[in-house]
């Protein structure tokens, strides 16, 4: 047939089939070392059986019983040139086994020229040989297209190669060759079997980690939301309801000052609001960084410039507060400095719920590989505030993700104390 005559559809196909043939599925196989020598052994013992079988037939004649009773007798290659002949195929067949893994096409096709070859009388010379090449064809080949193609090729031109005098496989072989693919796909079935039960198990380990860490992160997250609401409001709360106290019992004495508390109040609740927004839009941020709600900026974070107005609130609910600020101040990460104003800001509410009356102080010390934040008070009349601990356990663990540590006690001269040791960066 012309294959100018072909249809444009057929010509398209076979052009994609050819093109498609020298794509490769896959990378090339690189087997190991244990495989390799493996393959080259393989080889070796087959042909130096090959090769004993073709010495010891030789010009021998073999009886084939051809129907009942009748037999025909088969001659064997004899001479100097046939035993060559059968040396050199049963040579060729086996050494290419030994390139099984890494060329298994070419392996093919070599191995079935020479079967091809070899006389009917000694198919069995270079058969086993083609039967493991098939095997590594379909197993290695990364050029699934091709191997589709020469596989059904190769099997029925060899199969086809016999007659009935001189079969390709012996009678007596036929039992042997049904059942050493049979052992071998049982033991396949049960090596797969046994990879897939690893395989699930180490799945559904995997899916128990996935979701251990899961858990912590969720517990993470919560405890870390925990504080951070808790520092935010109960230090305005705390200082709020003191305005408020104070508000109410001079309300019928002094209406200014009692005004001038309530708006005290007022400035208290507004920064409450104001911190609690920023705490719930990065808790509603999106993957853009935006907050949920896109109409109001959030502020930034608090910060150690920011000591003066956390400090101005407290002193005007009545307890005096000294603020010390020693060594050059310089540019810290964010979250540290957030960690230093909540250690402000805990000990000045711990002042204001358990001493009232007191006098604070703050001293903020630059050094010059740590950051040192003191808050002092010289004791009081304890506040009707109660607490269990909560604060303090949250600055300790504000202060472990940057390697600081917190000193909370009371002091001998009375009062109370917390001190936070940050590690800094050499400038």
């Amino acid at each position: 047939m012309d294959v100018r005559t072909m249809p444009v559809w057929l010509r398209k196909a076979a052009r994609e089939a050819v093109r498609d043939a020298r794509i490769p599925s896959g990378p090339p196989l690189r087997p190991t070392r244990r495989a390799w020598q493996f393959d080259v052994l393989v080889a070796l013992a087959l042909g130096i059986a090959t090769v004993h079988y073709g010495i010891d037939n030789v010009g021998n004649v073999v009886l084939r019983e051809v129907a009942p009773g009748v037999e025909v007798a088969v001659p064997r290659p004899s001479g100097p040139g046939g035993l060559a002949l059968m040396v050199t195929l049963a040579a060729v067949a086996s050494g290419a086994l030994a390139l099984r893994r890494r060329h298994p096409l070419a392996v093919l096709c070599v191995v079935t020229a020479a079967t091809l070859a070899t006389p009917h009388s000694v198919m069995r010379l270079t058969f086993y040989a083609f039967v493991i090449a098939v095997y590594s064809a379909a197993v290695y080949s990364p050029y699934r297209t091709a191997t589709l193609a020469a596989l059904p090729v190769s099997v029925l031109l060899v199969g086809t190669s016999g007659n009935s005098v001189t079969p390709i496989v012996p009678n007596e072989y036929i039992a042997l060759l049904i059942l050493v693919p049979m052992a071998g796909a049982a033991i396949g079935l049960r090596t797969w079997k046994l990879r897939t039960d690893e395989g699930r198990t180490r799945l559904f380990a995997l899916e128990r980690e996935q979701a251990e860490v899961l858990r912590r992160a969720v517990e993470h997250e919560r405890a870390r939301i925990a504080r951070e609401l808790h520092d935010v409001v109960t230090h305005n709360v705390s200082v709020m309801v003191i305005q408020a106290g104070a508000a109410r019992k001079i309300m019928k004495a002094s209406p200014e000052q009692a005004g001038e508390a309530l708006l005290a109040v007022e400035a208290g609740g507004r920064a409450a609001m104001t911190e609690l927004r920023h705490v719930m839009g990065l808790l509603t941020m999106d993957d853009r960084g935006e907050g949920a709600d896109t109409g109001n900026e959030l502020a930034p974070q608090p910060g150690l410039d920011q000591l003066e107005t956390l400090i101005g609130r407290v002193r005007d609910t009545g307890l005096r507060v000294d603020l010390t600020v020693t060594g050059p101040p310089r540019p810290l990460p964010p979250g540290l400095e957030l960690a230093a104003y909540r250690v402000v800001q805990e000990g000045l509410t711990n002042t204001v719920k358990h001493a009232s009356g007191a006098t604070a102080a703050v001293t903020v010390d630059y050094g010059p590989h740590q950051l040192r934040v003191e808050v002092t008070d010289t004791g009081g009349h304890p506040g009707s505030g109660t607490g269990g601990g909560r604060g303090l356990i949250g600055l300790r663990e504000r202060l472990a993700v940057y390697d600081g540590t917190l000193n909370t006690g009371r002091r001998l001269t009375g009062g109370y104390r917390v001190e936070a040791l940050i590690p800094l960066e050499t400038p």
